[in-house]
């Protein structure tokens, strides 16, 4: 999916969504000393940093404002060597898309090998309930292919990967250190807590319910604090916020599921400054 592909989403996405409360992503900022963000039009992609090395999870749109965004957090594009890919949808693999500025031609991308499926053409992404095909994703970074239960280590990083199929077939999560949870597309939350991620975006909606209770399993097993940061809608450290709706299917043309506080559209940026970025932490989601 080239540049004029996530321009082309972009408006196809904020015609179909503005209004209906949907997204709401976080702003450009920290949401505390190991974890920043950067905000994409309604995307999020993070970098996590401990003892010297930043890694990145997600790779946002094909988007013109990364350098200088990243700038606003004193992240060096030059820094990130490696890359954590929950699933291969353009609002997450976009900045690595030969088109694109190539920021991190050199970095090392760490993707599911069902995933990778899609980004060899053995598989093709489909949504709207399987009746929309879109456009093939490339890159030309060097990939390490990934497993369910995966664990390594990037420096003093501790990475555990983990399959969570639904939204795409090889969706995978990231649990960092014990103690950061990145889902990307699993879990939407509302202004009540987290659902099933958006239905129409979904290969199997019934999948992904399945994948949510497995994961909140996982989760509470640990009996620990687990911030869960998602890749659309923000974070919380509330696991009763956070699965507060698991069963359900986050349905976004039906006014229940929405949220009061998403922007009417969520692609437009006027709020993200560097300002705030520099000044302000990310508040996490409420308690019910």
């Amino acid at each position: 999916m080239a540049r004029r592909d996530s321009e082309n989403q972009k408006r196809s996405m904020s015609a179909m969504f503005r209004g209906r409360a949907i997204f709401k992503p976080l702003n450009t900022g920290r949401i505390d000393e190991r974890v920043a963000c950067v905000r994409e039009w309604v995307a999020n992609i993070f970098f996590y940093t401990k003892n010297g090395t930043t890694i990145m999870i997600d790779a946002g749109y094909n988007y013109a404002r990364l350098r200088e965004k990243m700038g606003w957090l004193d992240i060096d594009p030059a820094s990130i060597r490696h890359i954590l890919i929950t699933h291969q949808d353009t609002d997450h693999v976009g900045a690595l898309e030969p088109d694109s500025e190539c920021l991190f031609r050199d970095a090392t991308v760490y993707i599911g090998a069902i995933e990778n499926r899609y980004l060899i053409g053995e598989a093709r992404r489909r949504v709207i309930h399987g009746l929309y095909k879109l456009p093939r994703v490339k890159l030309d970074n060097r990939k390490v292919l990934l497993k369910d239960s995966d664990v390594f280590y990037i420096g003093d990083i501790k990475i555990e990967c983990l399959l969570v199929p639904g939204h795409t077939w090889g969706h995978m999560v990231y649990l960092i250190d014990d103690e950061y949870l990145f889902t990307g597309d699993t879990i939407w939350f509302g202004a009540d807590g987290g659902y099933s991620f958006i239905s129409t975006l979904a290969e199997d909606n019934r999948l992904s319910v399945q994948s949510l209770e497995k994961l909140e399993a996982n989760i509470r097993a640990r009996r620990r604090r687990i911030a869960v940061i998602t890749g659309h809608t923000g974070w919380t450290d509330d696991l009763d916020f956070a699965f507060a709706h698991r069963t359900e299917l986050c349905k976004p043309f039906t006014k229940r599921y929405s949220d009061p506080e998403a922007p009417y559209d969520g692609y437009v940026e006027d709020d993200d400054t560097e300002q705030r970025a520099r000044t302000q932490r990310l508040k996490k989601k409420g308690t019910r």
